[in-house]
């Protein structure tokens, strides 16, 4: 049986590990043909050779115009055309809004939103020449809510949500959809440093739990493949229900405490 991505070719930012490392595997076994870049060669090269043929890794920084040039044409000289982008590269540090200098947000917003903004750009074309495509720019529920000591980072994923929803309008009659993932706590390299793990608890989320990179690339595919055809310009909340407010564990810590204090 072919799968859903079946013959399609994406190019996937940050692929050599985390979110998009787990993207590239399931677009393979999806039948997908993946381009997969990173400033991590090692990593990205040895993803590329465990996939094979349906795989090949290019270094990339997403925030240079130059290198996007060099991805696109890898793709169409390897595979013949591009049909999705994944805009999975992005950076995370968390500081007080006093503590975040010039340069924090500056650095944070070439990555987050620059490398979004210029990846989009450099696929467009050739979607449009070929008859349409599909854009999946990677935010986060830092995009959806307000989160403590995430001003930098808050202010990116905010402005890929907003770039989704008018890139999308802007491309909808060129049969481009155009949506936004958003991402809770997710357990990768990125997010280890802060202690996530799969078996750490979430209280704040109503699942009680970090999610996993396939948690995320299983909704990257489907919003990919033709099964989400109806769907452009939206967000894909992927958190456990962390932007729900108050959850049930919540609650009843809430609950308990005002218990004790009686």
């Amino acid at each position: 049986m072919a799968g859903r991505l079946q013959d399609k070719v994406a190019i996937i930012t940050g692929g050599a590990s985390g979110m998009g490392a787990a993207d590239a595997r399931l677009f393979v076994e999806e039948g997908a043909k993946v381009v997969i870049t990173d400033l991590n060669e090692e990593a990205g090269a040895a993803l590329a050779d465990e996939l094979g043929e349906n795989a090949v890794f290019v270094r990339q920084n997403v925030a240079d115009e130059a290198e996007w040039q060099t991805v696109v044409d890898t793709a169409i000289e390897r595979f013949g055309r591009v049909d999705v982008l994944v805009n999975n590269a992005g950076i995370l540090f968390m500081k007080p809004i006093e503590e975040t200098s010039l340069a924090d947000m500056e650095k944070m917003l070439a990555v987050n939103v620059t490398g979004v903004f210029l990846g989009m750009k450099a696929v467009v074309p050739h979607m449009k020449q070929q008859g349409g495509g599909v854009i999946v720019n990677m935010s986060s529920a830092a995009g959806i809510v307000g989160q403590v000591n995430t001003v930098a980072y808050s202010a990116s994923k905010f402005a890929v949500r907003g770039m989704t929803k008018a890139a999308a309008m802007d491309l909808g009659l060129a049969n481009i959809r155009v949506v936004s993932i958003h991402p809770g706590s997710i357990a990768t390299p990125m997010t280890a440093a802060s202690g996530v793990t799969l078996d750490s608890p979430l209280p704040l989320a109503a699942l009680n739990r970090n999610g996993s990179p396939e948690d995320v690339a299983r909704v990257v595919a489907f919003a990919a493949s033709d099964d989400a055809a109806y769907m452009t310009g939206t967000e894909l909340v992927v958190d456990g229900g962390l932007t729900l407010g108050d959850t049930p564990q919540v609650y009843g810590m809430m609950a308990a405490l005002a218990g004790q204090q009686q």
